[in-house]
């Protein structure tokens, strides 16, 4: 039987199409089209506000990634009088969330879906049919940083957007909500909304309508169904028209079902979706910030935890994201900050541009920084040494190692003739060994550690809290080193074994 029509989660598409919100725009024009040229379009576009946007009762999302599939999942769980549908064009993708052994990890994912699978949420390839019968359509795909032609590295690859769309203006029926959920560059509703309506032929007719509402998504990974059954806001961006907050309004109701109204904000849709860019700049800004003090730690005998617990007890600074580290990683943090710097250099910002620039050199600083740390250590040679490599994902509780510090770090040891042994409990063998086809990937510590000269901690999974270190310092040639990328073992016990440890922002204690 087919599943109820609903509204859908925006598909995967290939990436390798220019951005195009900046690119048709001189730096010297596009600040005055910002707050000159839009006027007249949402002047020009509010004379439609009369039209009415109905309840929403399917509800579709393009793109079946990290976002749209627990969101969606948990949506329906809240709104049970709601149908939501899932679409991706990549079938394998699609038959996984069919399946017990869902392509993403997430704590409490499974339970959730497993709950409202086959009632309400639905995974289809069908695009274009789950298209049709949607009132709101969430946008989920991939938004990459370019990597080809003209600024490659620094703008967003908007091929996925584009794409869709294009197909959901030549799909879609009747009045039509669209939600960007992607993380995207700020003026992309403007994009969106002309390439919905120059591709329907029913907008032209005046038989439908568009509105484009930003809905960024604040998800950690490894914490994402905490996050949306319990957010600390909701974000949605509209037009100032009366349209606009009318469509607000119907994507309002859903979060309604079990998210209080004081927790979803509601701003125009410039500002929403530069605030998710802002936030993300503002985490990867303290990360690199207690990371700058480790080193300076590490120099004068200061402790960072110390340093950071002094900080958090300040009422004004806070405790989160006040432990150093290897540094971060992810899909987020790099790809938004070398979108904040495009946009800067876009808007003839320079000195805007280099303030986020370098919170990025700080983060590839601290990866070189820690790398080199080893190779000292080791009597500056660590040809033909085993090292074993403990973690691969970026952060624990997830599978995803996009960007991962720990990619850095193999690197390094590779480059410097290093054996090295990975073991990571969620990421697949086969991503690793696609990008380090010669590293051996064990099913266990312990055999990753087995005779190892050197135990490098890069994620900080709980199960390597509680490893035997009794028997793998036994096993391991002396000196036996342990380097904790993430300053979550217990360096105390560690060194009463017999270890040598070196941590990040902590001098060692011959040094003391």
């Amino acid at each position: 039987a087919q599943p109820p029509q609903a509204l859908i989660v925006l598909f995967s598409v290939p990436t390798f199409l220019p951005s195009l919100f900046l690119r048709f725009l001189s730096f010297s024009s596009l600040s005055f089209f910002f707050f000159f040229g839009e006027n007249k379009t949402v002047e020009k576009r509010s004379m439609a506000d009369g039209v009415h946007f109905p309840k929403p009762t399917h509800v579709v999302c393009i793109g079946a990634g990290y976002v749209g599939g627990p969101t969606m999942a948990v949506l329906a769980k809240h709104c049970p009088d709601v149908t939501f549908t899932v679409v991706d064009i990549d079938a394998k993708r699609i038959a996984a969330w069919n399946s017990d052994q869902l392509p993403i990890f997430e704590p409490g994912l499974d339970v959730v879906v497993q709950g409202v699978r086959g009632k309400n949420l639905f995974f289809s390839t069908e695009v274009d049919e789950r298209v049709k019968e949607a009132q709101i359509i969430f946008i989920a795909v991939n938004t990459s940083t370019k990597e080809y032609g003209f600024d490659a590295g620094s703008s967003y690859d908007m091929t996925a957007v584009e794409i869709v769309a294009r197909n959901i203006g030549k799909v879609a029926e009747g009045p039509t909500i669209v939600v960007e959920k992607s993380t995207v560059p700020v003026r992309t509703a403007s994009m969106v909304r002309d390439l919905l309506e120059v591709n329907s032929e029913l907008v032209q007719k005046g038989k439908a309508t568009f509105e484009v509402l930003s809905n960024p998504e604040f998800l950690a990974e490894g914490m994402a169904i905490p996050n949306l059954e319990s957010p600390d806001r909701v974000l949605i961006g509209s037009l100032p028209t009366s349209r606009g907050h009318e469509a607000a309004a119907r994507l309002s109701f859903l979060y309604e079902h079990w998210i209080p109204k004081d927790r979803i904000i509601t701003t125009n849709v410039w500002s929403s979706e530069l605030s998710k860019l802002a936030a993300n700049a503002f985490l990867a800004q303290r990360v690199s910030s207690i990371n700058s003090f480790s080193a300076i730690c590490e120099r004068t005998g200061a402790d960072v935890g110390e340093v950071a617990h002094v900080l958090g007890t300040d009422k004004r600074i806070g405790s989160r994201f006040l432990h150093a580290s290897i540094g971060f990683g992810g899909s987020c943090f790099r790809k938004d900050l070398e979108g904040l710097i495009y946009l800067c250099e876009g808007l003839n910002l320079p000195e805007v541009a280099e303030y986020w620039r370098q919170v990025l050199r700080i983060n590839e600083f601290q990866k070189m920084r820690f790398s080199r740390q080893i190779l000292s250590a080791c009597y500056n040679t660590l040809r033909r040494k085993r090292i074993a490599v403990l973690g691969f994902a970026f952060k624990a509780d997830t599978g995803d190692s996009r960007d991962s510090a720990a990619i850095d770090v193999v690197r390094h040891l590779l480059e410097e003739k290093a054996e090295v042994h990975i073991y990571d409990p969620k990421v697949p063998h086969e991503d690793i060994n696609r990008l380090f086809p010669s590293v051996r990937c064990h099913d266990d510590a312990l055999s990753a550690c087995d005779g190892a000269h050197a135990l490098v901690v890069l994620t900080e999974w709980e199960e390597f809290l509680v490893l035997d270190f009794k028997r793998i310092f036994a096993s391991m040639p002396k000196p036996s080193f342990v380097f904790d990328g993430r300053n979550c073992l217990d360096h105390s016990y560690l060194r009463s074994l017999g270890f040598t440890v070196h941590a990040i922002g902590k001098r060692l204690e011959s040094a003391l």
